[in-house]
């Protein structure tokens, strides 16, 4: 019985993904709305791997569509309220 599920992202393509986004965030993020923001990476029950912006004063469209960019792979992104100030933008990537 053959599985069609798409192949587990590896340690290696976790820590690949965080390379890209550290190397590649100044050049698609001119504002520096992220660059220079906590970040927090984390694998989430084994599902999802979670990459989270906080304290992130706006962010644009074209700079959500330059992570998922750099990202390389399927992924979803959430903007949410922090303070009357801030959001946090969390980047979402499946893993199964």
């Amino acid at each position: 019985m053959s599985d069609a599920s798409p192949p587990l992202l590896s340690a290696e393509q976790l820590s690949d993904i965080r390379h890209r986004l550290a190397d590649g965030l100044a050049k698609i993020d001119p504002h520096h709305r992220l660059l220079g923001r906590p970040v927090n990476y984390r694998v989430l029950d084994g599902e999802v791997f979670e990459i989270t912006f906080r304290d992130v004063a706006g962010i644009a469209e074209a700079e959500v569509l330059g992570v998922k960019k750099l990202i390389g792979a399927n992924c979803y992104c959430t903007v949410a309220p922090q303070t009357a100030e801030s959001v946090t933008v969390r980047f979402v990537v499946p893993l199964k």
